[in-house]
């Protein structure tokens, strides 16, 4: 994976510390054309991967990087799944099958339909499990997906109720039917991590908030630095900068030091801050050739 990750809550107006902020982000970034200029900041400036929800969006953002190959060649996705609110909204205005409909894979909808049916009869997790990715995954069609992560709506609810084998489940289909490597995204680092080792996934990706002031860490800062030293994984930080909280030197300075950690995913909304993150960042890691 590269060391830097560019996240996308900023398009979306999503921002932990301030609702008047995310507001006006997502005022932003209404159309398209302004979500591009600022990947197309972060892509020139060395940042070539975008770690992003399956928000419908998303899809008008896919189809760009599909229409000029060569202008995004090194561009990669990281499709994060399932974004509940899209699920929730196209019920509303489609209604139930409707909303089967809109999101069936694109094999065929009597393929689809037995697999979805007879998992609803067995009540069996896998196959509604592997229907419900197959569908994510449609609007990356020929693009690079090299990482398929499972959003922490999912992966914490799962962990909650002890449902550790769809896990499992996620990672085999992913990297059987896209030949992607899986990766978890958690609000719950050290309760997580045994668990992957547990069902077998060796070497997880696991994206966590990891900060020095433990903002939104659940189980404390201490919990997050004992499993970093004691497991084997590759942890990916998030909200590094606790959103704001922590100025950015300290922040990046504290997490760099931390062991075991292979990425940061950051957020931003102008070519200044790209280019701040990614310095201060190399003051701490070797990044690739065309960053450092």
């Amino acid at each position: 994976m590269d060391r830097l990750l560019f996240g996308d809550n900023q398009f979306f107006g999503v921002n932990h510390m301030s609702e008047e902020k995310a507001r006006a982000q997502a005022m932003r970034f209404q159309s398209v054309d302004a979500v591009m200029g600022v990947l197309d900041a972060a892509y020139d400036a060395g940042v070539r991967t975008f770690m992003c929800t399956t928000h419908d969006r998303v899809g008008e953002i896919a189809d760009r990087v599909r229409l000029d190959r060569e202008r995004y060649a090194d561009f990669a996705f990281y499709p994060c799944m399932p974004y509940a609110h899209k699920y929730a909204n196209a019920v509303t205005e489609d209604g139930m099958l409707g909303a089967v409909k809109r999101f069936l894979p694109g094999e065929g909808l009597m393929n689809a339909a037995i697999r979805g049916g007879s998992s609803m009869a067995r009540k069996d997790i896998d196959g509604i499990t592997t229907l419900l990715i197959d569908a994510e995954m449609k609007m990356f069609q020929g693009l690079r997906t090299p990482v398929v992560f499972l959003q922490n709506v999912i992966v914490d609810l799962l962990l909650g109720l002890g449902f550790n084998a769809a896990f499992r489940v996620f990672a085999d289909h992913v990297r059987e039917r896209y030949g992607a490597e899986p990766g978890f995204i958690t609000m719950n680092l050290p309760a997580l991590v045994p668990v992957l080792e547990a069902q077998g996934i060796e070497d997880p990706i696991v994206c966590s908030n990891i900060n020095k002031l433990g903002f939104r860490m659940s189980g404390g800062v201490a919990a997050y630095e004992r499993t970093l030293r004691e497991h084997r994984f590759r942890a990916i930080a998030m909200s590094v900068f606790a959103s704001g909280a922590i100025p950015a030197e300290e922040a990046i300075e504290w997490v760099c030091a931390q062991p075991n950690l292979e990425s940061i995913v950051f957020g931003a909304s102008s070519e200044r801050n790209i280019r701040q993150t990614r310095d201060l960042v190399a003051r701490h890691w070797d990044l690739q050739p065309v960053l450092a």
